[in-house]
């Protein structure tokens, strides 16, 4: 059986997330809210009697000092595979409602803990598990500027989703399906429109490159070939700025006269910090722009791992083509 768990703040209680996002979208002038309340749902799928759901929900799921949780069956097809009836959708008694799931194949990262929780309280019968996000926003707000406050403060579309109905508890069965890629009947007009589109951000030459290495071997790429290439020869992967070839122009006014001067700068990088570093060969420096991490000597017994390169998040989907590199932070142990 299908179950669903829906835990929310007491009312006497002050819900911070909800008021956070208030504040958030009357900052951004999309309406005049009233107030916002933040529920967290959980589907359970298996066999469960109402017993063991309230005993999963009052131990493992909910505080019982500040919040409060309502757990019912849900109505659905044989196969159990999505939800016809199990969210609130629309707009009731002026508050609108947003419930937000992650995208089926992306890793719903609430998941494995409940999963966890309920084999740790002795239930061994799970069969699937989903959760989501419930914004119950009451006021003055069109559904064209919800959207945006969705958009933008709410989820991000690239892992996750406001479908409500239906929605799917188990992901369906992965069928695999090649997809190749006709780079090779592609003018220029073509390879420009394909490198944006696929959102490749490879400029003309780089896909005139790759057209020409895929006509050497008689035949057209993957999708998952070229978007490899893509990524391997992304800023992001690449360095293709650090590692390129720079022209340096400054113009200085020196006793009345104005100086000018230009010079080439063969790897930023390296040329500059690393050079430095290297020159000054300091005594404490005991690792550097080695394995994404740099070791310094912090006394007479210990050292200082440090990492200062940040990360996209999640990697390979976001932000386009490398481009938001330091956006977010690190998301990897510097070990």
């Amino acid at each position: 059986m299908l179950w669903k768990i829906e835990v929310r703040q007491r009312p006497s209680f002050f819900d911070a997330l909800g008021a956070a996002v208030k504040k958030d979208i009357t900052d951004l002038g999309l309406g005049k809210v009233d107030d916002v309340r933040v529920e967290q749902l959980y589907f359970i799928d298996g066999d469960f009697t109402k017993e063991d759901i309230e005993k999963i929900a009052s131990e493992a799921l909910f505080d019982p000092i500040t919040e409060e949780f309502v757990a019912r069956p849900v109505r659905s097809p044989v196969n159990r595979e999505s939800i016809s009836d199990g969210a609130r959708c629309g707009v009731s008694n002026g508050v609108k409602t947003v419930e937000i799931f992650y995208n089926p194949g992306v890793m719903d990262p609430w998941e494995e803990s409940v999963k966890k929780a309920i084999l740790d309280l002795g239930f061994d019968n799970v069969d699937a598990i989903k959760t989501a996000k419930r914004y119950l926003i009451k006021g003055e707000i069109s559904d064209e500027k919800l959207k945006i406050a969705g958009e933008k403060l709410l989820y991000n579309r690239v892992i996750q989703n406001t479908r409500t109905c239906p929605i799917r508890v188990k992901s369906p069965k992965y069928k695999f399906r090649l997809n190749i890629i006709d780079i090779l009947g592609l003018d220029r007009k073509g390879l420009i429109k394909l490198s944006r589109d696929g959102q490749l951000f490879l400029n003309l030459d780089e896909m005139l490159t790759i057209k020409e290495y895929f006509k050497k071997l008689g035949r057209n790429p993957t999708d998952c070939e070229l978007e490899t290439i893509a990524q391997t020869w992304s800023e992001h992967c690449g360095h293709k700025t650090f590692r390129s070839k720079i022209v340096y122009s400054e113009q200085l006014t020196v006793d009345s006269k104005t100086v000018k001067s230009k010079k080439l700068i063969n790897n930023l990088l390296k040329s500059t910090i690393m050079k430095v570093t290297k020159e000054l060969n300091k005594p404490w420096c005991v690792s550097v722009f080695k394995d994404n991490a740099g070791i310094i000597e912090f006394d007479n017994e210990n050292n200082i791992c440090f990492k200062v390169e940040t990360h996209n998040h999640p990697s390979a989907l976001e932000p386009y083509g490398g481009a938001g590199t330091g956006i977010g932070g690190v998301i990897r142990d510097i070990l």
